[in-house]
């Protein structure tokens, strides 16, 4: 099963604009670079070829996983925060002895803003899910460590 990912609306015009520009003008320009550096001569030894196929692939994989998220999004604003930590949220947390401020969620709802995001998959975002204001939990970082949490407050995301 596909795991949906939660996008504002704002973020999911802003991923669709990109998406539109890299099918339409990214897609064009390569090509002209491409064809350019080909013309020079070998192939082999055409630094200028081999980079602009290399950002070629890049953009090729970008519009590949634009093209997923888009179509496995769900659109929504963002919840209210009643207190309990919810994918989309900003939370407040004591993380290993400091406190730090995040939002809950996939990276491109948290483009444009000055939050560090962490998604709920990962395992600081699995322990915290569900937990309400004042709860802790431990998990299991990376590195093997154990690390405690605190959430000391839930915001609702304002974008």
């Amino acid at each position: 099963m596909t795991e949906k990912t939660w996008l504002t609306q704002e973020a999911h015009d802003r991923l669709a604009a990109e998406l539109e520009e890299l099918t339409t003008t990214g897609r064009k320009e390569i090509a002209a670079r491409i064809e350019a550096a080909r013309e020079e001569g070998d192939l082999k030894e055409n630094g200028g070829y081999h980079a602009a196929k290399d950002e070629q692939g890049k953009m090729e994989a970008r519009i590949r996983d634009l093209e997923h998220l888009l179509k496995t999004s769900i659109v929504k604003d963002a919840p209210q925060s009643s207190g309990v930590v919810e994918i989309g949220t900003v939370i407040t947390a004591i993380v290993h002895g400091d406190e730090e401020k995040f939002l809950l969620g996939s990276r491109e709802i948290g483009e444009g803003s000055d939050l560090d995001v962490y998604s709920p998959e990962s395992p600081l975002g699995e322990a915290i899910l569900g937990l309400k204001v004042g709860e802790t939990a431990i998990y299991t970082a990376p590195t093997g460590a154990e690390i405690a949490v605190e959430v000391t407050a839930v915001e609702t995301f304002r974008g």
